[in-house]
């Protein structure tokens, strides 16, 4: 019995060796850390975890900023998976001393720096495909809700409004109008963008749309009319839909100057990003009535409240909170998809090996950009347990979460199929000029 207890106390002994980063000699070479890949906000890994387990050590942050994740994240992972809850920033960036990918949980990747990301070695994914549906159907659903007026006779009979008398029903349904022969207008025809015309056209919409990066003769194959530019969409829309992803070019596309380019009481849905919006000026021009009625699904400030904010007395206003790319089916493919493009980083070659490397120009301009070794395989650490301290950080095991409760140690189990070894970032080398940054439907 006592041989056995000495036995446990020299395995601890070094398994807190190996998490503390102190690396025992080992007889048959140089040992290569297990890869950490951390989930940087969110807190369910049963997903990402039957895909990576024989390749990593899968972490969850429950972040909503790098101050708030743990330091171990910060120096050893590889691989970062996030949602749209957190934002990476150059200064963001350059807290993690490994890092080499980032995969956006989504379509839009306005949430990191990839510019600053390439510059330091880090390449950045997204998953543009998993929610296109979702999206343009809830695009739509804004979209006939605006013509339709169903949110706000709902909210007048909860209140106890009477709609028997035709007189009545004209009070309570006024506003509502017909939708064949209407013009929706389009403001980038990605996927999404490309989705909700199809599902217009159905609906007796004519539909036209502005994209300056989409090649010529799109518009013939789906049957739509191009316009030239931002100006002529608007002065031609009866509604106008945002589908277009949000850089430094765009931010602020729709304005007061914009609006009064807008057919007097147009309608307005954005399912984009907040950022494409000025609020302000969008909540002047309901209020106004120069726009009758206006969809968000996506605010300058998330989580949206009608509360505060420039929309709070905003009328014609129906608010959804940042949900138009949910599913459950949605959201498991992209949680799939985004942990096989981490693998794919893992057990290939960045960026040649990544399949929606949404920064590659960017990497490929950077100097010195280091290759990712190939896979090493130790028998030493097969099987391994790794303890992680207690804290903001704890790690899902392939079996499911961790128990509940803040400092509860957690312990994964896994075969060692890969490592990565140490790289440093290079040094800053200049981007290339910025150019607008193509059409992708946001994600959310």
């Amino acid at each position: 019995m006592a041989l056995m207890d000495k036995h446990k106390q020299v395995k601890r002994q070094r398994l807190d060796r190996i998490c503390e980063g102190i690396r025992p000699p080992i007889l048959n070479g140089p040992m290569h850390p297990r890869p950490l890949v951390a989930l940087l906000d969110g807190r369910d890994c049963t997903v990402e975890m039957p895909i990576l387990k024989d390749v990593a050590t899968v972490a969850f942050c429950d972040a909503q900023s790098t101050q708030e994740i743990h330091e171990k994240v910060l120096n050893e992972a590889v691989a970062a998976l996030l949602y749209h809850t957190i934002t990476l920033s150059r200064d963001d960036l350059e807290k993690f001393k490994g890092l080499r990918v980032i995969v956006r949980i989504g379509s839009g990747f306005d949430n990191v720096d990839i510019k600053a990301a390439a510059e330091l070695g880090i390449a950045v994914c997204n998953v543009p495909a998993a929610s296109v549906e979702e999206t343009a159907d809830t695009s739509l659903c804004l979209i006939l809700n605006l013509y339709r007026r169903v949110t706000w006779m709902h909210q007048a009979l909860r209140e106890g409004t009477r709609a028997s008398s035709v007189e009545q029903i004209r009070e309570v349904a006024g506003g509502a109008a017909r939708i064949r022969g209407e013009t929706l207008g389009i403001i980038g025809l990605g996927r999404v963008g490309q989705a909700v015309a199809l599902r217009a056209k159905a609906f007796g919409f004519g539909v036209i749309f502005y994209d300056p990066y989409l090649p010529d003769g799109v518009e013939r194959s789906l049957g739509l009319q191009r316009m030239a530019t931002l100006q002529d969409l608007l002065i031609h829309s009866d509604c106008v839909s945002l589908h277009c992803s949000l850089n430094e070019h765009n931010h602020h596309l729709i304005n007061d100057f914009t609006i009064k380019q807008m057919r007097q009481g147009a309608f307005l849905v954005n399912t984009s990003r907040g950022g494409l919006v000025d609020e302000k000026a969008l909540a002047q021009a309901l209020k106004e009535g120069r726009i009758r009625g206006a969809a968000l699904d996506v605010h300058e400030a998330e989580p949206f409240s009608f509360t505060s904010g420039p929309l709070k007395d905003a009328p014609n206003l129906i608010c959804t909170p940042h949900t138009s790319w949910y599913s459950e089916q949605a959201s498991v493919e992209a949680r799939e998809e985004a942990a096989r493009e981490v693998r794919r980083a893992i057990t290939g070659r960045i960026p040649d090996s990544l399949k929606n490397c949404v920064n590659k120009e960017y990497l490929m301009a950077a100097s010195q950009w280091p290759s990712m070794e190939a896979a090493t395989v130790h028998p030493e650490l097969n099987g391994a347990t790794y303890r992680f301290p207690p804290g903001l950080i704890n790690v899902a095991a392939a079996g499911g979460l961790p128990g509940a409760g803040g400092g509860v140690e957690s312990l994964v189990t896994g075969t060692l199929a890969h490592a990565i070894a140490p790289v440093s970032h290079p040094p800053h080398a200049p981007s290339p000029k910025a150019e607008a940054d193509r059409d992708i439907p946001s994600d959310q």
